[in-house]
């Protein structure tokens, strides 16, 4: 929530635990075991790093990514969405467990332009977590500690498929009170020229030449 809140507040687009369709690549290596997969055709997002499908070997596939937080960029651009995806961990244990699926983490950044981990200060350093991937932490109590980057992540322009848009529309945005989304708005500028801020411009009234 507070990871979710950070976005809001800076005038992104929230979501939270979607289940998105992700193509990852898989490697054709030795030690990989085959699995029966559902009749979907999806690799399960649960499945272990070294039970991969038979079909699916060396391959393309699709797998179901979960995403903690889902985010895009508030615009009418499609090329300044820079979606981005949060993943908070809560436990080392979890974090390690997290760095050993390589496939999680492919679906991730296909999803997104920049992937980012979130985790309390002193869980684990940096240098530990793939350079690909950006760095929060969060400095002090859940309730009321601050969040700080660390390290950014490595921006790759991505467009989001149909599919994904598709699973946007169908899901329930992060919402936020009225006084945040204000807060978002600004103060009115004093030679304000826009009547959506709060202020009318001074322009001259033309006679009408309709009858």
């Amino acid at each position: 929530e507070r990871t979710a809140d950070h976005l809001v507040d800076a005038g992104r687009i929230v979501w939270r635990e979607l289940a998105l369709r992700a193509r990852v690549a898989v490697p054709d290596a030795p030690g990989f075991q085959a699995l029966q997969t559902p009749g979907n055709g999806l690799w399960p997002a649960d499945t272990p790093e070294n039970e991969v499908p038979q079909q699916f070997r060396g391959k393309g596939f699709w797998r179901v990514a979960r995403p903690d937080v889902f985010s895009v960029r508030h615009t009418s651009v499609e090329d300044y969405l820079q979606p981005m995806v949060h993943e908070v961990k809560v436990s080392r244990a979890d974090l390690l467990s997290d760095l050993r699926h390589e496939a999680k983490r492919e679906a991730y950044r296909w999803l997104s332009c920049e992937t980012y981990y979130v985790f309390p200060a002193g869980m684990a350093e940096p240098d530990e977590i793939p350079q690909a991937f950006g760095v929060w932490v969060l400095d002090g109590p859940i309730d009321r500690g601050t969040l700080e980057l660390v390290r950014p992540a490595v921006h790759v322009p991505c467009k989001l498929p149909f599919a994904v848009w598709m699973a946007l529309a169908k899901a329930t945005p992060v919402r936020t009170d009225v006084e945040a989304m204000q807060r978002q708005l600004g103060e009115p500028a004093d030679d304000c020229a826009f009547p959506m801020s709060g202020c009318a411009p001074d322009l001259p009234i033309e006679p009408s030449t309709r009858p």
